[in-house]
């Protein structure tokens, strides 16, 4: 049981996978300082000077933080917009296929009843000239 464990956890798509997780919790943490670091305080000063992070209303006792609710869609959507632009550089950077080369015909045509025949007859099968 150890052995087929340890066969599943080599194979590449498990450790691609968990390389990308990994990457993606570092990536998450820099999008998430850019938000909460740069982008929001300057969007709160455009603003006249609101922190978006203290932004809260409550309804019956209960705190509603629109705050950080607007720095968390920030968030996805910066995110969304950065790894939109890494998939798009990614397919571009791959090379369309190379075009198939041109078969050879497998038909001629008679000289004399102009019927399609095979490439390599000697003598058409509908008038039975003899072909060159």
């Amino acid at each position: 049981m150890f052995k087929e464990f340890k066969e599943f956890i080599m194979r590449g798509n498990v450790l691609d996978m968990a390389i990308g997780v990994i990457i993606g919790g570092a990536f998450g943490k820099i999008v998430g300082s850019l938000v909460n670091d740069i982008l929001m305080p300057l969007v709160g000063l455009a603003l006249g000077g609101v922190n978006f992070s203290e932004q809260a209303s409550t309804v019956n006792g209960v705190d509603i933080h629109w705050g950080l609710f607007i720095q968390t869609v920030i968030d996805f959507l910066i995110i969304a917009f950065v790894i939109f632009v890494i998939i798009k550089a990614a397919n571009n950077m791959k090379k369309a296929p190379a075009p198939a080369p041109a078969a050879e015909p497998a038909t001629k045509e008679c000289p004399h009843c102009f019927s399609a025949i095979s490439i390599k007859a000697t003598r058409c099968p509908n008038c039975t000239s003899e072909l060159k």
